[in-house]
């Protein structure tokens, strides 16, 4: 059973999220501070965090930083915070995803539902073998065939973009993420790099480039690979 760590001090939310997260089968922790959040994940490890950034003690971003300090737990953030450097504030810090309050129990679900997903990816991720609509990536071989046999040639670059994105399956990659890996910390500002090179990317994997259902954006904060 999925083990989630329920981290909120509004008591309305954290009874809602209770009993929607138990009746599909998860096994639910719910704590109401910062602090015994790193208490809890430390004598017990969760299998996922759902994680408010407006504590009573410490800041959200800070109980990120402090579990990324051992744990690669999956972190969604539920935060009434929606500006756009809050999220990347999030993100920077090593959490998975960001859903804003008032929030839709079903998208929050879905969200839960795609990071524990990754949780049953196999660790080798350099044998992994993934599909993009009509494409099979191989991250082993770094190989992009078509349907009908046809290999499909990226560039070092876009192939850096690709892999960042498919080795993380569901997960929300920020931007400054992106092009620090990808292109080096020099260049963590550099937003219109992204833009170029998943436009690319888009017209060589999508079917319908202008409608991705692979390779998606999220305004403001980054890209998402959606198997």
């Amino acid at each position: 059973m999925t083990r989630i760590l329920v981290v909120d001090d509004e008591p309305q939310i954290v009874r809602a999220l209770r009993i929607n997260l138990r009746v599909r089968g998860y096994e639910v922790q719910a704590v109401a501070t910062g602090t015994a959040a790193l208490k809890a994940a430390a004598s017990d490890p969760p299998d996922l965090v759902v994680l408010d950034l407006g504590l009573p003690d410490i800041d959200g971003v800070e109980v990120i930083r402090g579990l990324r300090g051992w744990t690669h737990v999956p972190i969604i953030v539920l935060s009434g915070r929606a500006g756009s450097q809050d999220k990347v504030a999030a993100l920077d810090a090593g959490a998975d995803d960001y859903v804003t309050k008032p929030f839709g129990i079903d998208e929050l679900l879905a969200r839960i539902r795609a990071v524990t997903r990754r949780l049953h990816v196999s660790a080798d991720a350099t044998t992994a073998t993934l599909r993009v609509g009509r494409h099979t990536v191989d991250l082993a071989a770094r190989t992009v065939t078509r349907d009908d046999g046809a290999d499909v040639r990226l560039t070092p670059t876009q192939w850096g973009v690709l892999e960042q994105l498919l080795r993380h399956p569901g997960k929300l990659v920020s931007q400054r993420q992106l092009l620090h890996d990808v292109w080096g910390p020099e260049y963590q500002n550099e937003t219109n790099y992204l833009r170029q090179y998943m436009a690319q990317l888009r017209r060589k994997l999508e079917d319908d480039p202008a409608r991705p259902r692979h390779l998606i954006t999220e305004p403001g904060m980054g890209y998402r690979f959606r198997p």
